[in-house]
């Protein structure tokens, strides 16, 4: 693929490596970090995040909380516009939340928005008068937004794409196809112009931005590029100026070859896979704990991938906030040697009739990436061990993905990357589904895990006015999901950023979110 030439000479051309097809632009319809870096720069929400991806005002100019923290009243700023000179107006955002919690939107992320008034009941088609939702407009420039209890996470969470507004005078005429680039308009710093499926997308900057005199980048190709060694290879040709992921065997050789250039930091995400609990025997508990058992996570960072990710047993990352008093989960076998777990891991699967002469057999599927290659083949071995005979089968993201969510798996690679630091964004994604249209929505709950108990203690928090005592609730059900083996935990990202020395003001963060915004470049 050759290199985009700029749309005009003098134009400064940010050419990303962005990874995966995304299946979509829309905000309402986005499942991934490859589609959040597009949407996150031509749609700006009430806030939205600085260089370190702290939550700053955004299409707000200011805001006030009510004194019993449920009341958050949000002042647009002054001549706010789409980018097709529309004013962009509290109607908006009301509109845009409102579609968001729709059940024929069926929003995979709706869920995270659910401190809103009204906003679980109407997604679930209990409350069907959208005037009950907690989000009003007082005026064209006030909106306000009224929580079902106090939430600390609130600000950050206004940050995610949920909350962005999407232009009614546009879905009006056009529909589901708003987000073609002949219909697309935008409010923040970039619009999207030009998207060839399986190549790249083009965002210039928008002169309509009220920020726009200090949005120093012209325009931003990000390029689909799930071959890392190809991307590795493009990057160091010049042909890209980021990469947001490498191939891991290539790490060292990176910060020996490449000094300066590395971007490689810590930050709250989780990699892990998830069983289909619909199927039998990945509904038996002792199947998953010996599962989980037999993976040798100790040796996945440091060797598999040889970038040193830590190993995760629990679901909620380290240095999450809002979870301080609350001791890290480990699993009761955590004590024993490797050889004492794949021993007592080998005993379960006996018990229950697989052997190595009558093997359990499981597909293993994961979206095509090299670095997900490389721990599968790991982890099938490992899992040979105990009489798991192991299939593996990958796709492209977003077939896995739909795979994942249709049910179709027996054991499927994921990752979560928080959308903001609370227990809460993870632990979420173990709750029970819910009813849409007649049918079980399980979210992002891709192996269908569902337990009461674990249920009732996150509903409770979500009404804990004590940040203790919600961390107490939250670490009790993270307790009762890991316990069960609601999922495998495998390892805590890093975050595998390379950056050309000619673009300053990238910065790394926890969340590893770095908007085109705040970036510049130099020829």
């Amino acid at each position: 693929m050759a290199l985009l030439m700029s749309s005009a000479a003098s134009a400064v051309t940010l050419n990303m490596m962005n990874g995966s097809e995304p299946g979509s632009i829309d905000p309402h319809q986005a499942s991934g970090d490859w589609e959040n870096r597009i949407i996150g720069d031509y749609i700006e929400g009430l806030m939205t995040e600085d260089a370190n991806a702290e939550a700053v005002p955004g299409q707000a100019e200011s805001y006030t909380i009510s004194d019993d923290g449920l009341v958050y009243t949000f002042t647009l700023r002054d001549g706010i516009q789409w980018s097709d000179g529309t004013p962009v107006t509290a109607g908006d955002f009301v509109f845009a939340f409102q579609r968001l919690f729709d059940p024929k939107t069926a929003s995979d992320y709706a869920y995270l928005q659910f401190p809103i008034v009204n906003g679980s009941e109407i997604a679930e088609g209990t409350v069907t008068d959208f005037n009950e939702l907690g989000v009003k407009a007082l005026d064209d420039k006030t909106v306000e937004i009224s929580l079902e209890g106090p939430t600390p996470f609130f600000l950050q969470a206004l940050t995610h794409y949920t909350a962005y507004p999407v232009p009614k005078h546009v879905i009006d005429k056009v529909g589901s196809e708003w987000t073609k680039v002949e219909n697309i308009v935008s409010n923040g710093p970039y619009t999207p112009t030009e998207w060839v499926p399986g190549s790249y997308i083009k965002s210039v900057k928008s002169e309509t931005y009220w920020d726009a005199a200090n949005v120093q980048i012209d325009e931003v190709n990000y390029f689909v590029q799930d071959d890392l060694a190809a991307a590795l290879s493009r990057y160091r040709a010049g042909e890209y100026d980021i990469l947001t992921d490498i191939p891991s065997d290539q790490a060292d050789w990176i910060k020996e070859n490449l000094p300066g250039q590395d971007y490689f930091a810590p930050f709250l995400g989780i990699y892990y896979y998830v069983i289909n609990q619909e199927k039998a025997p990945f509904d038996n508990a002792d199947v998953r704990k010996a599962l989980s058992m037999a993976i040798n996570r100790d040796v996945i960072g440091p060797d598999v991938l040889g970038t040193g990710e830590l190993p995760a047993y629990g679901w909620v990352p380290e240095g999450t906030a809002n979870y301080e008093g609350v001791e890290p989960y480990q699993p009761e076998w955590i004590g024993l040697s490797y050889e004492e777990r794949v021993a007592e891991a080998k005993g379960i699967m006996e018990g229950l009739g697989y052997t190595s002469a009558s093997p359990l057999a499981v597909q293993l599927k994961y979206n095509t990436n090299d670095n997900h290659q490389r721990i599968a083949v790991a982890i099938a071995s490992m899992w040979e061990q105990i009489g798991v005979k192991t299939e593996l089968f990958n796709s492209e993201t977003a077939v896995h993905y739909d795979a994942l969510r249709a049910g179709d798996f027996d054991i499927g690679r994921a990752g979560w990357l928080l959308d903001y630091s609370d227990p809460s964004n993870t632990l979420d994604l173990l709750r029970t589904g819910i009813m849409q249209d007649g049918a079980m929505n399980w979210g992002n709950n891709y192996g269908r895990y569902s337990n009461e108990e674990f249920d009732a203690l996150m509903d409770q928090a979500t009404t804990e006015q004590d940040l203790a005592a919600r961390a107490k609730l939250l670490g009790q059900a993270e307790t009762i999901a890991m316990d069960e083996t609601a999922a495998f935990p495998i390892y805590w990202y890093i975050a595998q950023n390379v950056v050309s020395p000619k673009v300053t003001g990238f910065v790394s963060n926890a969340s590893d979110i770095h908007r085109t915004r705040w970036l510049s470049k130099s020829e």
